[in-house]
């Protein structure tokens, strides 16, 4: 059992081991010339006798030892390989990875007003927002990230946190209805910023999404724009609706009405605050608009390697001794030629 665990651990160690004399294998060179002469040697100088046929010859049993006789041969070379081998000084390494990570504190400020029911995006608005947000939330594993919904006043659906699992189903979970209707973009952002309030991150963010014109709420938008660049939070603004009229669903069926979003205070608030204001008015470009904050805002990830290595020569010490054991028994003894 020793024996077997010993050949395992052999093939285990020489799966990731590198040579550091690998000019030693030059030897391995001259060898092969030698090996090539006395192959050659011996086939010149095996005795011949000439017969009229050698048909009778042909069903004469051949022997073992025939049959094995360049056993000898390969044992050398083996003893050769593996001594040259263990002269290369062959290594493995033990690496060691330490991984310092600079997260970026993320809350996402959604509107969960009745206009977001539009369904100029396939099936609205806010069931479009949600998917993109939520692959924005699996593309950044190593952030912290909250979610704030807003209509005609603000909640925390969901503090910062690194529990991505967690969050994604609270993010499931936003509907219409839950709150009063109207659109408190100042309410919004406000909670956002108390949301980082105690944020040690060396970046914080807002990504606040509004398909509509500020109409309710306590804080004034504005304000709240000063405040988050006080705290050094970067606000990222989405308007969110296709130009024009957009479908909204009735009783009787869908009725076009007119989208509304004050683009002006959404620019004001991401100038103010060293952001960037987007406009998405269908599905794909607000795809695109996360993709572009997520590239922007890139987590930093610096990595030290400490590297250990040991020599791994036993092995093929021990093999190359083996091999030539092996060949001296049996060129003197088992194949051994009377002269």
């Amino acid at each position: 059992m020793s024996i077997l665990k010993f050949f395992s651990d052999f093939f285990h160690i020489i799966q990731d081991v590198k040579f550091a004399n690998p000019y030693w294998f030059l030897l391995l060179i001259p060898f092969a010339l030698v090996v090539a002469w006395q192959i050659w040697k011996r086939h010149k100088m095996q005795a011949t006798v000439r017969v009229s046929t050698a048909v009778p010859l042909n069903k004469l049993p051949r022997g073992w030892r025939r049959r094995f006789f360049f056993a000898p041969l390969c044992c050398e070379c083996m003893a050769v390989l593996f001594l040259v081998g263990a002269l290369a000084r062959p290594q493995s390494a033990f690496r060691q990875h330490d991984v310092e990570i600079e997260g970026v504190d993320i809350v996402l400020a959604l509107d969960i007003s009745g206009s977001m029911k539009a369904m100029d995006f396939k099936p609205n608005r806010l069931g479009v927002t949600k998917k993109v947000a939520a692959n924005f939330i699996e593309g950044r594993p190593t952030d912290r990230i909250g979610l704030v919904v807003y209509a005609g006043e603000a909640y925390t659906q969901c503090p910062v946190t690194s529990d991505h699992a967690t969050l994604l189903g609270l993010l499931d979970k936003v509907a219409f209805d839950k709150i009063e209707d109207g659109t408190a973009i100042g309410d919004g952002l406000g909670t956002a910023i108390n949301r980082l309030r105690d944020s040690e991150a060396k970046s914080k963010i807002i990504i606040l999404l509004s398909d509509g014109v500020n109409n309710m709420g306590y804080i004034d938008p504005r304000a709240a724009a000063e405040i988050a660049k006080d705290m050094k939070i970067k606000v990222y603004t989405i308007g969110c609706g296709s130009n024009g009229q957009a479908p909204y669903p009735t009783p009787v069926g869908p009725v076009y009405m007119e989208t509304e979003i004050d683009e002006a205070l959404l620019k004001t608030i991401a100038t103010e605050t060293g952001g960037l204001y987007f406009r998405a008015n269908n599905a794909k470009k607000l795809e695109d608009i996360y993709k572009e904050i997520d590239q922007m805002e890139k987590t930093i990830i610096n990595e030290k390697v400490f590297e250990h290595k040991a020599d791994e020569f036993s092995p093929f010490l021990v093999w190359g001794l083996f091999f030539f054991i092996l060949f001296l028994i049996s060129k003197y003894f088992i194949f051994r030629i009377n002269p």
